[in-house]
């Protein structure tokens, strides 16, 4: 039953961080990669900076389910 319930809860945030990866906006694919970009600074604002703390909280549930998982 416990394990079921985090298999089910990993599954989702999985999900859910994918998602929340793939909706933030970088460069223009791999061009970025090979300098087609210029790299300049900028403050995240709006929905940026809500998917970038989303990201971050998302990652360190699923790091904390993970480890739940591993030790109970």
């Amino acid at each position: 039953m416990k394990e079921t319930i985090y298999n089910s809860l990993q599954i989702v945030l999985a999900v859910l961080l994918v998602a929340i990866i793939l909706l933030q906006q970088k460069g223009a694919g791999l061009s970025g990669v090979f300098g087609g970009t210029s790299n300049i600074y900028s403050t995240k604002r709006g929905i940026d900076k809500i998917l970038h703390y989303a990201t971050i909280g998302v990652a360190i549930v699923f790091f904390g389910v993970s480890l739940a998982r591993l030790f109970f």
